[in-house]
């Protein structure tokens, strides 16, 4: 009988990006979002854009009761290396594509009455919102970002692949990657598609990861919106 055994599990990991190398910024930084969250024990990946010292960071990171893991290859892989600590590969970037056809609706803004005596005359200011139409599968490394307005993808996405919308996001296909709606903060947009099978969805900056979407919408043609307590819910579509 052998006396290792080798088995599989998905882990879920947090990722710390530090753009200041000031521990007291960063002690007191922390402190602040893990009273609002549950990040208690939370197992992190390091990555910075600053140098650093790295066993003082993980030390700072260790006594505010988080486990870091590894860092990210970069500013922090040759002390990471020195030390035998993990280290895991720099993202590799997602091409940016156009989308298939893009369409701009100008909406103009009600200007206030002027008084009489002025003179002045103002530029008529309008609203723009785009929205973003592709008629082809979003494949691995690719992605659409549309900042201003919506995206309506024709067909699915592949896992590693990437939609970012101000937005709402309709997919009319399987979703297997990442869906990122309200990106900027539209706490009112929505996801919508026809098959969810996605790693990670997310609306105004709340995410969920494929691990914690409630199983029975999995494969499903679901809503995804932010209830009045900015939590997500999936909402199975009913045709």
């Amino acid at each position: 009988m052998a006396d290792i055994r080798i088995t599989g599990r998905m882990v879920n990991f947090t990722r710390l990006t530090f753009d200041t190398n000031d521990h007291d910024a960063i002690r007191q930084q922390l402190t602040s979002m893990m009273s609002e969250t549950s990040y208690q024990g939370a197992l992190v990946i390091i990555d910075t854009t600053v140098e650093q010292e790295l066993i003082a960071l993980i030390q700072l990171i260790i006594s505010l009761d988080l486990q870091p893991m590894a860092v990210i290859d970069g500013l922090l892989g040759d002390q990471a290396r020195a030390i035998q600590f993990p280290v895991l590969p720099a993202d590799r970037p997602l091409q940016r594509i156009k989308p298939t056809k893009e369409q701009v609706v100008e909406t103009p803004v009600k200007q206030p009455d002027q008084p009489t005596k002025t003179a002045t005359v103002n530029t008529p200011k309008t609203l723009s919102h785009a929205t973003s139409y592709h008629d082809e599968i979003l494949r691995t490394g690719q992605c659409i970002v549309q900042d201003h307005g919506d995206v309506i993808l024709n067909a699915g996405i592949n896992s590693g692949s990437e939609v970012i919308a101000s937005g709402n996001i309709h997919i009319y296909g399987s979703v297997r990657g990442r869906v990122i709606a309200g990106a900027g903060g539209n706490t009112t947009a929505r996801i919508f598609c026809h098959s969810l099978e996605a790693e990670l969805v997310s609306i105004a900056g709340t995410y969920c990861v494929a691990d914690d979407i409630p199983q029975d919408v999995i494969k499903k043609a679901v809503q995804i919106y932010l209830n009045d307590q900015q939590e997500l819910v999936f909402e199975a579509l009913q045709f």
